[in-house]
């Protein structure tokens, strides 16, 4: 057996270092090709370390909690070679078939539907996480065995077979003992609501889930588990906004009829963004990415039991007046319950206003399938440096979570900088409201 090297894997871009967390394997386990070796952390995800052969794990060399470069060392494998991996992949596949003392060159007559049938612990953990049927799927491998490759090959051309919901899937949660890894393997926030196991107890109130709130959920299940989210912050001097905004809201009221809160300000900034930067315009569609002309912007309204995401169509030509009228007329709509259909049609990027119930910090799912979504945050006093004094000024956060798929921190980066500088400059000489 050749003895082969494990390094750090560079696990994205510009990521140039990575940390272990977790190890999954110990000195002597035996690995196949792809088999998940350890948990690591970078500055953008946390990923597995797949093994690059099949063997006998001869050495950790690094320890859990270290942090080592792309390329550095991390374990060591006793390598089976790609001849007797394929004897011992096929000697599996005939498993169930032949008694244990088979060999490997008599188990490669098999046929290839037989060999097909069976499927390695990285295989079936794949198709689980993107709810792949594998009977539906054609392998390359030895005899027809479907390897992780062909499972990545699917999800990244999109083509994925889906696992079929049968009424009796639906009706129990009990495993079947023939082979359905990837149902087995979904869990229970992919499955139906129907299959839920909890139960109610003596006191207990049972709440009806909603045809709102079911649609939320399955949007909200499907963004997490197609789009791998990231998140980052940048903190913004919003002085200036809000003193201009208090000087202008009575009479702004008083001639127009409704209130001037803050949301449009951060709308119309983030429009005008999306025109510098138009990759953040965007969203995944599986062998593309679509930039979106338009940029119409999608608004969180809450009521007491459901969240609606009605949309501001063409909110770039709007002035921050036409954006504010949009905001008072769509949230009217919410709480009257006259949202047609058409009103949530056609977002491209979503503007979260969770500064209204206080919060100053959070993460939100993005609104799939767009490639990012900004929570506009409280906004409040706090201490800052300016030109070395200490000064009270109204700040907010602004987090943004994007989709890695579509878009990387750089771009994102100067998209928020863009919107922090055109908050920062905002004033009664330089904003015009109409």
């Amino acid at each position: 057996m050749a003895v082969e090297k494990i390094t750090m894997p560079q696990l994205g871009e510009s990521v140039t270092e990575g940390t272990i967390s977790k190890w999954l394997v110990s000195p002597g386990d035996r690995v196949n090709k792809y088999d998940p070796l350890a948990e690591v952390m970078t500055d953008k995800v946390n990923a597995e370390i797949p093994s690059s052969f099949s063997g006998v794990i001869k050495e950790l060399i690094a320890q859990e909690g270290d942090t080592l470069a792309v390329g550095e060392l991390i374990c060591s494998i006793e390598s089976e070679g790609s001849e007797a991996a394929e004897a011992a992949e096929a000697a599996e596949a005939a498993a169930d078939e032949k008694p244990d003392n088979v060999t490997a060159l008599q188990a490669k007559d098999k046929p290839a539907a037989e060999a097909k049938g069976r499927y390695s612990p990285a295989v079936v953990r794949l198709a689980g996480e993107h709810n792949i049927d594998l009977q539906a799927v054609n392998g390359t491998g030895l005899g027809g065995r479907i390897t992780r490759k062909d499972i990545q090959k699917l999800i990244d051309s999109g083509e994925r077979p889906s696992v079929p919901q049968t009424p009796e899937a639906v009706k129990k949660d009990v495993p079947s003992s023939s082979p359905q890894p990837a149902q087995s393997m979904r869990s229970a926030a992919e499955r139906p609501a129907q299959t839920v196991s909890a139960q109610a107890a003596p006191g207990d109130i049972e709440i009806p889930v909603s045809g709102v709130r079911k649609a939320i959920a399955a949007n909200m299940v499907r963004s997490k588990h197609e789009a791998p989210h990231a998140w980052t912050m940048v903190e913004v001097d919003v002085t200036n906004l809000v003193n201009f905004r208090n000087s202008v809201k009575g009479e702004f009221k008083s001639k127009e009829g409704y209130n001037l809160t803050f949301l449009p300000f951060f709308i119309k900034a983030v429009t005008e963004s999306l025109k510098e930067f138009p990759q953040i315009n965007s969203m995944w569609a599986g062998d593309k990415i679509i930039q979106k002309k338009d940029i119409n912007i999608s608004i969180a309204v809450a009521t007491d039991d459901a969240l609606y995401v009605p949309v501001i169509k063409h909110a770039d030509e709007k002035s921050i007046k036409g954006i504010a009228r949009e905001v008072n007329d769509l949230a009217g709509k919410v709480r009257a319950n006259k949202l047609s259909g058409d009103d949530m049609k056609g977002g491209t990027f979503t503007v979260n206003n969770t500064g209204s119930f206080g919060s100053i910090m959070s993460t939100p799912i993005i609104n799939y399938p767009q490639a990012a979504i900004l929570s506009v945050e409280s906004i409040v006093k706090r201490p800052v440096i300016i030109d070395g004094m200490i000064a009270v000024r109204d700040m907010v956060n602004l987090c943004l979570s994007l989709d890695h798929r579509v878009l990387d921190g750089l771009v994102c980066g100067r998209f928020l900088a863009s919107i922090k500088q055109r908050l920062e400059t905002v004033s009664k000489d330089t904003t015009s409201l109409y």
